[in-house]
């Protein structure tokens, strides 16, 4: 699909079958979903702009590779995309983060947002946007369009999960972001649920229901 990227690394792939097994545990989902973050977060910051500056090694000086501008900000949809946060965080310590409180009415499946908060000149840094499902896309597209209206201009989407229902959606409202994902599944249920999917993220990092 025009504008996605899915992530093939075959490690990615192990984990996230061992993720999508309903006997899998809280806690090994928890981690598998840090360690998969990680994995996912090399692929989504792969084609960052570098510059270079002067270093002393213990044997010269050198004019090593570093990042150039600002420091990334990576934007955790509330409250599934933590799980993918603190991967991303554990690789890139330094970013800074936003987060964005919305969450999906199970009547009519749109997205409602509670919360934003975000880091100063949110116009000059790349942004990228956390969350593991993209089912219907509502939620991701109301989290974008947030920051948007925020002054946000470089942004990109990762999930683990995608549907081409809100691939599609997601791609007609905001076709400048480019979306990432470890898979893109079958189709969406009736209620909304990504199938064959892992069930609901969020339920299954915290054990909630």
């Amino acid at each position: 699909m025009d504008g996605v990227t899915v992530i093939d690394h075959p490690l990615v792939q192990h984990k996230l079958t061992i993720m999508r097994k309903k006997e899998t545990s809280t806690g090994s989902f928890r981690r598998l979903l840090r360690e998969i973050s990680t994995l996912l977060c090399y692929e989504v910051t792969r084609d960052l702009e570098l510059t270079t500056a002067r270093i002393e090694t213990p044997l010269e000086v050198i004019d090593a590779p570093v990042l150039e501008g600002k420091k990334l900000v990576f934007a955790s949809i509330l409250r599934a995309g933590n799980g993918l946060l603190e991967g991303m965080l554990e690789l890139v310590p330094s970013a800074r983060v936003s987060h964005i409180g919305v969450y999906r009415d199970h009547e009519t499946l749109e997205a409602v947002e509670y919360f934003f908060k975000a880091p100063d000149s949110i116009d000059e840094r790349l942004v990228i946007v956390v969350d593991p499902m993209l089912a219907t896309g509502n939620s991701a597209i109301a989290a974008i369009d947030t920051l948007k209206a925020r002054g946000a201009t470089n942004i990109r989407f990762l999930c683990l999960l995608a549907a081409p229902e809100g691939i599609k959606s997601f791609r007609a409202h905001h076709p400048d972001v480019p979306v990432y994902t470890a898979s893109i599944d079958r189709q969406l249920n009736e209620k909304g649920y990504i199938v064959p999917g892992l069930g609901d993220a969020g339920d299954r990092m915290y054990g909630t229901k």
